[in-house]
């Protein structure tokens, strides 16, 4: 299918990536440092992109220097929506940070008790999706990000239909049990479902909102997508990064390294805490354990210190003005209880520091507590990896931050259970040297790697996979018909389940009949015709039913390939099989749990089939089985492949598109391909032709397809013809 390049992208977020200051009559931009601004600064760039946001307060700016101030911003390619005061309290103090943030983060207990900002932050999302259509150019990618926007990607899609749009989700995505207690959440499911493809920073965020699309939508996921209202939606886990380059180079100022080592006393060990002030950050339950620490180990007394560096956040909500006056009132204690003329345990600011002072702090800290009740990812653990070019310090890490799935060296605790987690502190306070050199130089490999600039190309490049630039409308597949008379040599790759034969209950029901058998004999006798099954199919199933034909044959996916006339198959070198030993039972068991369906071993590949089965029971628990299957097996090299239903697990590698480029290297002179079938699978192999290969597609759902037949009797149809007009050559 024709393509085209991909066209500017256009940024959607709730603030633009600059500072906007009204100082004494003037206006000033500064652009700002923070880990989205940085990670998408690229991309901004490179496409000549435009970024979409609020840009602050402006209500006591003048009219005049609004205007001034637009085009300052249109320099930038910035494109400021002006809210006003009230709009900001409803819409992100009122539901976004009053409803969507506590439940988000598992602290339903804390929202108001009535919901009467919906109805605004529905309009300020209506009030974006209007920019967006305004500024849009037909081939513009639309990237959406955070929970502040989470009803536009449905209300582009309503104006917008055939626009590209990813969003992400910058915190986590609770459990379905606790997502049910939003108001609203039918609305937020719908309009994230607007997107191509939908980000979540990991896997179990992404289960979590599939789960909650099947509970309250009915929408069951297959592997990493879902249909809605016609489309494909995909869902994807991106683990953000950071900076890690820019926080390795400060680490590595001797600036940055005098700095610290004059925040520290000789003997001394610092434990560092940056958060913003946030209940979700556990910095209570972190000074709690603190304290524990210190009344657990006296002779830690007066060589301890823990600073703890609060950045000031969402000042305007009463639920943060009380959690301050908590915070101050236990620092207050802790250091009445344990200070002398001397030493002060607790360190604590309130107040925002330069990143250069930042980095002064993570080069000074012996360990560093990155506790949090409920995070999304939690980048300062990584800005603190990053910045340790000396390869030292400890990191702590609670259990529910996001980045705990990533940063598997770092000390681990819950930070519910404080006695347990000041025994934690205390092992990371007395680790030795090598033990913590070896965690950080593996912590380090993985943040350097896995940096903002890779979490930014990855999502784009599934962007890009997920929905596809519209191209020509693919024709009748008989259309095809004058061209395939006149080619030298025809090679014919044909799926079989779904292509040739119609979806049975029972994979072995779906024998060939002596119609079809009768028609791959005349295509294949048919002059300078070639003809390839690649199936999933075993080989016991293709030897017995097809074996006899002059045909080549490739089963499971392209593990096992045989020529016609041959006895032995070719078996294909695949990777370690070892997953095949986790997912069986599990397949098994879920099969019993359903009736009706069945579980498919093969040598390579495995497939669970539930077509016979009530479809209101196996729906859901071929929903639940895939959840299951990609937790599992995340590590594994494996992938789920969802078909009509049925769920195949297959090696990491194997596909159809293997065959593809082998038979085309193996024809030296000119061929027309031909490759004809119905579901995910085979569009590896579509995907895999030369250019000008006939590609059919069987239903309206196969993409990459330069044509399309309705259904299987379509399709023999169309072969007869193709054997027909061969044998008059």
């Amino acid at each position: 299918m024709p393509t085209s390049e991909p066209g500017r992208l256009l940024i959607v977020s709730n603030r633009l990536p600059v500072t906007v200051r009204h100082d004494g009559g003037r206006l000033s931009v500064m652009p700002s440092s923070g880990g989205l601004a940085t990670g998408l600064r690229g991309p901004h760039e490179k496409s000549g992109g435009l970024w979409i946001g609020w840009p602050g307060p402006l209500d006591d700016v003048p009219e005049d220097e609004r205007a001034a101030l637009t085009r300052k911003l249109a320099d930038e390619r910035l494109v400021p929506i002006a809210l006003s005061g009230d709009e900001i309290r409803r819409y992100y103090d009122g539901f976004s940070n009053g409803f969507v943030w506590p439940v988000f983060h598992y602290l339903a207990g804390l929202v108001p008790l009535h919901a009467e900002d919906w109805e605004t932050y529905a309009a300020v999302n209506r009030r974006f999706a209007d920019e967006v259509v305004e500024v849009y150019r037909p081939g513009d990618r639309i990237w959406v990000h955070d929970y502040q926007l989470m009803l536009l990607p449905g209300f582009l899609r309503e104006r917008l239909p055939n626009a590209r749009i990813g969003f992400f989700l910058h915190i986590p995505f609770p459990a379905p049990e606790v997502f049910r207690t939003l108001p609203g959440r039918e609305g937020v499911l719908r309009g994230l479902l607007g997107a191509d493809l939908i980000g979540f920073h990991t896997s179990s965020y992404l289960r979590h909102f599939a789960e909650a699309a099947l509970l309250l939508l009915g929408v069951p996921a297959r592997g990493d997508q879902m249909a809605w209202q016609g489309r494909t939606v995909k869902l994807g886990a991106f683990p953000m990064g950071v900076d890690a380059r820019r926080f390795s180079a400060l680490g590595a100022d001797p600036e940055v390294q005098a700095e610290a080592a004059e925040l520290k006393q000789e003997g001394e060990c610092v434990l560092l805490s940056i958060d913003r002030l946030d209940y979700t950050k556990g910095v209570p339950r972190r000074l709690l354990t603190f304290e524990k620490l210190l009344r657990a180990h006296p002779e830690l007394h007066g060589k301890v210190r823990l600073v703890s560096l609060a950045v000031p956040s969402r000042v305007a909500i009463g639920a943060y003005k009380r959690f301050r006056k908590e915070l101050d009132s236990v620092v207050g204690r802790i250091n009445g209880a344990f200070a002398t003329p001397r030493w002060v345990p607790v360190h604590y600011m309130y107040r925002s520091l330069p990143v250069s002072r930042v980095a002064a702090l993570y080069r000074a800290a012996d360990v560093m507590l990155v506790t949090p009740i409920r995070d999304g990812m939690n980048l300062v653990a990584k800005e603190y990896i990053a910045t340790r070019v000396d390869e030292d310090g400890v990191l702590v890490l609670s259990e529910f931050a996001g980045a705990a799935a990533e940063l598997a060296e770092a000390l681990f605790v819950n930070p519910y259970e404080i006695d347990r987690a000041a025994e934690v502190y205390y092992r990371a306070l007395t680790l030795g040297e090598e033990e913590r050199r070896t965690r950080m130089r593996a912590l380090r490999a993985r943040v350097l790697t896995y940096d903002v600039h890779r979490w930014a190309d990855s999502f784009l490049s599934a962007l890009e996979a997920a929905a596809p630039a519209p191209g020509e409308a693919p024709r009748p597949a008989l259309t095809a018909l004058p061209e395939i008379g006149k080619a030298p040599r025809v090679v014919c790759m044909l799926d079989y389940d779904g292509t040739l034969v119609s979806h049975v209950p029972s994979p072995e029901m779906a024998v060939p009949d002596e119609e079809l058998l009768q028609l791959l004999r005349r295509l294949s006798d048919a002059p300078r015709t070639e003809v390839h099954i690649v199936s999933g199919r075993t080989t016991g199933f293709l030897d017995r039913w097809l074996g006899e034909l002059r045909i080549h044959l490739h089963g499971e996916h392209g593990a096992v390939s045989k020529e016609p006339g041959k006895k032995r198959w070719k078996r294909r070198d695949l990777p370690d099989l070892e997953w095949q030993r986790l997912a069986r039972p599990i397949l098994s068991d879920f099969a019993r749990r359903t009736p009706g369906a069945l579980m498919e071993p093969k040598e390579a590949t495995i497939a669970w089939h539930w077509r016979g089965a009530d479809p209101a029971v196996a729906d859901r628990n071929a929903n639940e089985l895939g959840l299951h299957l990609s937790t599992l097996l995340a590590n594994e090299p494996v992938e789920l492949l969802w078909g009509d239903h049925v769920l195949e697990l297959r090696p990491y590698g194997l596909h159809k598109g293997l065959i593809a480029r082998e038979v085309t290297d193996a024809h030296t002179t000119h061929a027309l391909f031909i490759a004809m079938g119905d579901d995910r699978t085979d569009e590896d192999l579509f995907r895999s032709l030369p250019a000008g290969a006939i590609t059919v597609g069987i239903g309206s759902e196969v993409r990459f397809v330069t044509h399309r037949v309705d259904d299987v009797a379509q399709a023999r149809r169309f072969l007869s013809a193709v054997a027909d007009v061969r044998t008059r050559i």
